[in-house]
């Protein structure tokens, strides 16, 4: 059975591309099997961390009554999704390149309106809680940790995905260390409103964390939209 190789480069004529569009130029395909390996490597790594950042964000979330942290782990599992997208591009061949094409198309969308979706609710419920409609967030030690591992994982593992990018001339895995290093700063905002309202009994850091969770949700929601738009890079 034949073995699914990391995409890079087409080593046919590149595409005219749209404004905003970041592809690499003619340049040929780079055949590096090592990296090939580490880039499945990193993308499994990506998928494994942010499943259990999920969960673990999530029923900390819950129990501790903390927008910030559900919102957060919701995004880790769109976050989940958005990589299983980009794994089933690199893997799955069809001789019919534009059905292809539509079905990521509308993948992509879907994801981005999964975006939308966690902006929406988070923002209700964060100023539900600011409005004293809802009781006040708890603290939770193990958002705590959750998210301070991952300002340790996140990091290192948009690092090394910009290495293997660059080795393999592969513009999808530089796109995602893109997505991985956002959600270092993501990880930053939540663990900022959970230390705040853990130690200085400050409950509406957490419901203001939870705003600035959904402003980049609409972010991520808007570019994982637009990128359909754009040329296949």
């Amino acid at each position: 059975m034949r073995t699914p190789e990391l995409e890079t480069i087409s080593s046919a004529a590149p595409p005219r591309c749209g404004e905003g569009c970041d592809c690499e130029s003619g340049a040929p395909a780079v055949t590096d099997p090592q990296a090939r390996r580490w880039a499945w490597g990193l993308t499994a790594t990506t998928i494994g961390w942010n499943s259990l950042e999920a969960v673990i964000a999530i029923l900390g979330g819950i129990l501790a009554g903390s927008i910030a942290l559900v919102g957060f782990g919701l995004d880790s599992v769109v976050e989940v999704a958005s990589a299983v997208v980009i794994v089933w591009r690199l893997t799955r061949f069809s001789t019919d390149r534009d059905r292809q094409e539509r079905a990521e198309r509308r993948a992509v969308r879907l994801i981005a309106v999964s975006f939308y979706g966690i902006a929406a609710y988070v923002t209700v419920d964060a100023m539900s809680t600011l409005l004293g409609l809802r009781d006040e967030p708890q603290h939770s030690p193990l958002g705590l940790a959750i998210t301070a591992l991952s300002l340790v994982v996140m990091p290192t593992l948009a690092w090394a995905k910009r290495r293997v990018a660059a080795r393999l001339g592969s513009v999808a895995l530089r796109a995602d260390a893109a997505q991985t290093q956002l959600c270092t700063y993501l990880s930053a905002v939540v663990l900022l409103g959970l230390a705040a309202n853990a130690l200085l009994n400050w409950w509406w850091m957490d419901p203001v964390a939870g705003l600035v969770v959904a402003v980049l949700a609409l972010r991520e929601g808007r570019e994982a939209w637009t990128s359909g738009e754009l040329c296949d890079c």
